[in-house]
């Protein structure tokens, strides 16, 4: 499957570095967090990679075509460039380079890459801010025998927060942390079959209109994930994946270990 990563967004909540990066190429252990995301989907043998570009999409493409090395020319295809990538290691993808507008929103970034996706009957999308353990291919199996027309991972919260439950009098009834009160919030990866382009007009934001037509025919599937996940949406969560990579803690590094995590309930 072809894997739409979506790189254009400001990151404000990420300014010590969105000042001068997009958010897709802040680092962790000296790679940015989308090679990272890509050896992730790479291990499962998606090698074939649309980068939905945005906010200084020019320094995305400068890394991949630039700084890290590649293979073959880089070949126009319209308004996009692709190029077979060659970073070492095992590294060989293909990479379609699409700039999606500066102030666009991630439905529209999608529907802009609709021509590079091929024929396919199903494509991966992924919001390039998080990685995870997910096993990929057992996430993927669930969505065949589904076959629903979209699925996206649920996941635990990891922030602090607590959940308050008030009575009509205002008085608190409970207190409970994220994790404790059950809540799911979308993990951003998904799955998708080509027909979810017809739910998606144009204008609209992923997961509002066209989920909710999705939902309301009973064709959206959620895979709650139990295992590993982490967003990078703040300088504190850049400081906890630079910990970790510096304690060797790497779980989302699935290619150095036989497969991925375990599916929490479905």
């Amino acid at each position: 499957m072809k894997v739409v990563l979506f790189c254009g967004g400001l990151g404000t909540r990420l300014r010590e570095y969105s000042g001068t990066l997009p958010k897709p190429m802040v680092s962790i252990g000296g790679r940015p967090i989308i090679r990272h995301l890509m050896k992730y989907y790479a291990h499962f043998g998606h090698t074939e990679f649309v980068l939905c570009l945005g906010y200084r999409g020019e320094l995305i493409k400068q890394y991949f075509l630039e700084q890290e090395g590649r293979s073959g020319d880089v070949e126009s295809l319209g308004a996009a460039q692709q190029v077979t990538w060659d970073g070492g290691d095992g590294e060989k993808w293909k990479i379609t380079f699409a700039d999606t507008g500066l102030d666009s929103n991630i439905g529209e970034r999608l529907k802009s890459v609709q021509p590079y996706l091929g024929d396919a009957p199903a494509f991966l999308a992924n919001y390039s801010d998080a990685l995870s353990d997910l096993p990929l291919t057992e996430y993927l199996a669930r969505f065949r025998q589904e076959d629903k027309i979209a699925s996206l991972v649920c996941v635990s919260p990891s922030q602090s927060f607590h959940t308050v439950s008030i009575s009509r009098d205002g008085l608190v009834d409970d207190i409970q942390t994220l994790a404790e009160a059950g809540l799911w919030i979308n993990g951003g990866f998904f799955v998708f079959k080509r027909e979810f382009f017809d739910y998606l007009k144009d204008g609209e934001e992923l997961v509002r209109e066209p989920f909710r037509r999705l939902i309301g025919l009973r064709q959206l599937a959620a895979y709650r994930y139990g295992g590993f996940w982490r967003c990078m949406d703040t300088f504190k969560d850049k400081q906890a994946f630079d910990d970790m990579e510096a304690r060797g803690e790497t779980p989302w590094q699935v290619w150095e270990s036989s497969q991925g995590g375990r599916a929490g309930d479905a």
